[in-house]
């Protein structure tokens, strides 16, 4: 036996263990260059976090203005607070005293931090808007134990009172998860200000602004010991719209607290001057942030406030749908010299088509006068559905109009093959037959049968709707709301002059003639026309009554009024749900209208000495208080209106000039020694 063993180990095992610690040397040397080169510049950026706190600077957003510059939205300045999350300490023992001094629950502020639990720490959270000057003492008190709390000087969004224009307008809130996954908002943050509706909500990239922010340097315990900079917050850009606080003033008042909603476009351009939609809402309630129960209220109200029903009501349009059936049978050659005499009604397939009376032998233009259903049963069948559809949806029914508002609907023009697609049913003629009194399955908006009938009245030229003028915006950013927001357009639907005439004067003898459906209604001294429709939301033989005590069973009211009656400057559609005939809206239109002729003789008369026509300013020898302005005229959305050239009316015939105003339209001048 040897007296020494050999204690060496195998080659094998001695290179294996050398292959490991070089192995681990490998995987330490790496993970130190990881720390030390790699994430040297994250872990500075993390150590910056630690010592330096970014406190937002909102800016302020957009101020909104009507079309003669005066002010409809601005904003104040309050004071919110802000939560600091990159503290070392445990913030949940400081919850009870920081719920006491700012009357908050501590479930409030579990809430708040739940709801921006997705951010960075060391982004400040909103914790509570609006401080009372109590909660910003109690604030600057307690800044040495709770220095997680910041006051940041916010702006808030100022609207009219008792929901002055809230559908045109909207409101504004704070932007929602949901939003933040959408890549439309994708340069939000938790916590930022967005629109929600209306102009708001449309222009939110002008009205909004950028953010600015404040970096202060922090010690240890969170305290604030110096500002390192700011970067100030760029305010928002202000918009005009087309909207007139006069006209839509009149609209507000003549509507009331009614059901429905008021529309009033310029035809020329396209331009709103008025919407209403009601019963309306507090837009000032939500900047501050609704509760739970106040949004539950607006939701569960069955009047559905929010909606905006000028875009978004949808509703058989009722007779005013004969104006566009007019325009069809008129082109098909039909109803040129198509006589019926109407007996109360007519046979149609085997079921008896009620009328309002008997009106006899009737034409085409007495049969729009005084809205004869026969007639336009008649014409409706003979035309067919697929002529009838064809020709309203030339005119925009049953597709959007394209007008920079959120939400709008494209109501329907039902067709035979939509309803085998939809219904797995075919297409009877009966049905044909309701619809030529605007009845059955089609449906419309209020801004559709504005843009349509104030087409028609325009000799078939249709303007895109708008509510800021289109002429004030980016190219890029009209494109962009146009892609936004489609819609058919503008768009020129070419039908003859003798369909103009005749369907325009039938519209006149709507208001003017004492058989018209509106007479009531009538304006002295303008050519204001229109027409009136009812339109039944159930059978006659389940109680649809205008009369009926029972609301629900009443039909809608409809009337869509333009003046003057060819070339007209204004139209206004009116939609009262559940208001019974629609003679009873054609009061509501003229008023708006008269508010704006009234508005447009007093703009007339104080540019007389920068704009005189032949004949106008002169006073006449046999009226010397009185003073001829017929001649003065210029388009009021042309930027040059206040320097605008006067236009002869006998030389403008059929335009708005001569229908409007020749003949009646005198100013009373004050007697000498008055001012």
């Amino acid at each position: 036996m040897p007296l020494f063993r050999d204690e060496r180990l195998p080659t094998f095992k001695l290179t294996i263990s050398q292959v490991v610690i070089a192995a681990i040397l490998l995987v330490l040397t790496f993970g130190l260059w990881r720390l030390q080169i790699v994430g040297a510049q994250n872990y500075h950026a993390l150590a910056q976090a630690n010592r330096i706190r970014k406190i937002p600077i909102p800016a302020p957003r957009g101020r909104i203005y009507d079309r003669d510059g005066r002010l409809i939205v601005t904003n104040y300045q309050a004071v919110s607070c802000y939560l600091a999350r990159d503290q070392k300490k445990n913030l949940k023992p400081d919850f009870p005293l920081i719920a006491r001094g700012l009357n908050m629950t501590v479930k409030q502020i579990k809430d708040a931090i739940r709801k921006y639990q997705g951010t960075p720490d060391y982004e400040p959270i909103p914790l509570k808007g609006n401080l009372t000057p109590d909660e910003q003492q109690f604030i600057a008190a307690h800044s040495e134990e709770l220095p997680e709390l910041e006051t940041v000087k916010v702006w808030r969004r100022l609207y009219p009172k008792n929901g002055f224009m809230a559908a045109v307008i909207g409101y504004v809130g704070q932007v929602s998860q949901s939003m933040l996954s959408n890549p439309r908002y994708a340069y939000y943050q938790p916590g930022d200000v967005v629109g929600e509706s209306g102009i708001e909500e449309s222009y939110d990239p002008i009205l909004r602004g950028q953010d600015g922010y404040k970096e202060i340097l922090v010690n240890s315990r969170g305290q604030q010991v110096g500002v390192l900079g700011t970067k100030p917050a760029k305010p928002g850009k202000n918009l005009r719209l087309t909207i007139d606080l006069d006209i839509q003033r009149a609209a507000e008042n003549a509507m009331g607290n009614r059901d429905g909603a008021v529309i009033a476009l310029n035809p020329h351009t396209g331009g709103i001057l008025a919407l209403v939609s009601g019963p309306t809402f507090d837009p000032n309630e939500f900047v501050n942030g609704i509760t739970p129960k106040e949004w539950d209220a607006l939701v569960d109200n069955p009047q559905h406030p929010l909606m905006d029903k000028a875009i978004q009501a949808t509703s058989p349009p009722g007779s005013t749908f004969k104006i566009i059936e007019s325009v069809a049978g008129m082109q098909t050659g039909i109803a040129e010299h198509l006589r019926v005499d109407c007996k109360g009604g007519g046979y149609f397939y085997g079921r008896w088509f009620a009328c309002d009376a008997r009106h006899g032998w009737i034409t085409l233009k007495r049969a729009i006068t005084v809205s004869c259903d026969t007639y336009f049963y008649t014409l409706a069948n003979k035309l067919g559905i697929k002529r009838l559809a064809k020709w309203a949806r030339k005119f925009g029914i049953g597709e959007k109009t394209g007008v920079d508002l959120p939400g709008e609907a494209a109501g329907l023009m039902p067709t035979p093959a939509w309803q085998m697609k939809t219904y797995h049913e075919k297409w009877y003629p009966s049905e044909t037959v309701s619809m030529g009194i605007g009845q059955g399955a089609i449906l419309a908006t209020p801004i559709q049968m504005a843009r349509a009938i104030g087409g028609i009245a325009s000799g078939g030229v249709m303007k895109r709707p708008h509510v800021v003028f289109p002429s004030e915006l980016s190219p890029q950013y009209l494109k962009y709301m146009h892609e936004e927001y489609p819609g058919s357009g503008n768009k020129t639907v070419h039908f003859s002059r003798k369909a103009w005439e005749i369907i325009t004067n039938a519209m006149a003898g709507v208001t003017q003639k004492p058989n018209g459906t509106a007479y009531t209604s009538r304006l002295k001294g303008i050519d204001f026309a229109g027409k009136t429709g009812t339109a039944q939301v159930v059978s006659h033989d389940y109680g649809a009554d205008a009369l009926s005590q029972n609301i629900a069973t009443r039909p809608n009211a409809w009337f869509v009024g333009i003046a003057p009656r060819r070339n007209p400057d204004i139209v206004v559609a009116v939609f009262w749900q559940h208001g019974g005939w629609g003679q009873e809206v054609a009061h509501i239109a003229a008023q708006v209208i008269d508010a704006y002729v009234t508005k447009q003789r007093r703009l007339r008369h104080n540019l007389l000495a920068s704009a005189p026509g032949a004949n106008a300013g002169k006073v006449l020898k046999k009226k010397p208080n009185r003073i001829d302005v017929g001649a003065v005229w210029s388009n009021p959305e042309d930027p040059k209106f206040l320097g605008g050239k006067p236009v002869d009316p006998k030389a403008a015939k059929d335009s708005s000039l001569a229908a409007m105003y020749a003949g009646h339209f005198w100013l009373s001048l004050p007697k000498a020694g008055k001012k």
